[in-house]
């Protein structure tokens, strides 16, 4: 049964590999979509470059997590990220399946969603799962669709739907990825010389330009054309981010803001600072006279 997942929702894995399928509907003004995974450690980063999977490296160096080629089915296009639960590392707390656009954001892409398959238990088993994945912005190109995660000795599948409006490169920073910044501006201004051609071809992919040393087409050794390796998929780098400006020197209020020592607004139920000292009591107070129920007979 196809358990129908809502974003936070979880749903406990009887298997010992899966297949994450993203699948989208393509048409005139859709930007492309890649799928990426991230394996993390115990710190929810990455525990170096390596464990980044994605497009230009397609195959973890265990080879238990790899990116399938694209494949255009009835339903849509889609792209796919098989995992070997099971073999993975115990230093591998997390395997986080991810999505990038290429020539837009995702306000631009209809019906995203993510289908979880057992992949021991062959293709034409119905998902596991599938999750309907919507930006929540509009702005995001990049969006974290779920996560594979231990529990004990055992796998879970949670969906995520987390957007990210800086991209793939921001994505893969706050995962403690290393990115080199100069080269990806350098790549982006290429990419804005070099516009892709209109989809076209029997495959239905853009044809990229031809990386310098690398073949011009997609074949592969034994002659049949891989549309995977057409793909060129260029972001921008990441925005510096604002400074964050210095605290005041003063007492936390306990989880509440922190109130500027000249600030006459209230401290939202701490007691106001006093500005001057005040003399109490005051040089013209006077007792009121005692009345008749204070004098003793």
């Amino acid at each position: 049964m196809t358990h129908a997942m809502l974003k936070g929702s979880n749903v406990p894995l009887d298997t010992a590999a899966v297949r994450a399928v993203l699948r989208w509907t393509p048409g005139p003004g859709v930007p492309d979509v890649d799928a990426s995974a991230l394996l993390l450690g115990s710190s929810g980063r990455v525990r170096s470059d390596e464990d980044f999977v994605f497009y230009n490296q397609p195959r973890h160096p265990s080879g238990l997590v790899r990116r399938l080629p694209k494949k255009r089915v009835a339903e849509g296009l889609t792209d796919t990220v098989e995992a070997d639960l099971a073999g993975l590392d115990v230093s591998v707390d997390r395997v986080v399946i991810a999505a990038s656009s290429d020539g837009g954001t995702f306000r631009s892409v209809s019906d995203l969603r993510i289908l979880l398959y057992d992949a021991v238990a062959g293709p034409d088993r119905e998902p596991l799962a599938l999750f309907d994945v919507t930006a929540e912005t509009g702005e995001e190109t990049a969006v974290i669709c779920g996560e594979l995660y231990r529990r004990g000795d055992a796998w879970k599948f949670r969906a995520v739907g987390q957007g990210y409006p800086t991209g793939l490169v921001g994505l893969a920073t706050d995962f403690g990825i290393s990115v080199d910044e100069d080269a990806a501006q350098e790549t982006a201004q290429d990419a804005v010389q070099d516009a892709r051609e209109p989809l076209g071809g029997a495959s239905g992919f853009p044809e990229a330009p031809a990386a310098a040393g690398s073949p011009a087409t997609g074949s592969t050794a034994g002659g049949a054309h891989d549309p995977d390796l057409d793909l060129t998929v260029v972001h921008t780098p990441v925005p510096p981010r604002p400074a964050v400006p210095p605290m005041p020197d003063r007492a936390p209020a306990y989880g509440y803001p922190q109130q500027p020592v000249n600030d006459p607004a209230p401290a939202y139920g701490y007691p106001q600072p006093v500005t001057a000292p005040e003399q109490n009591p005051a040089p013209e107070f006077r007792m009121p006279p005692m009345g008749p129920q204070f004098v003793r007979s």
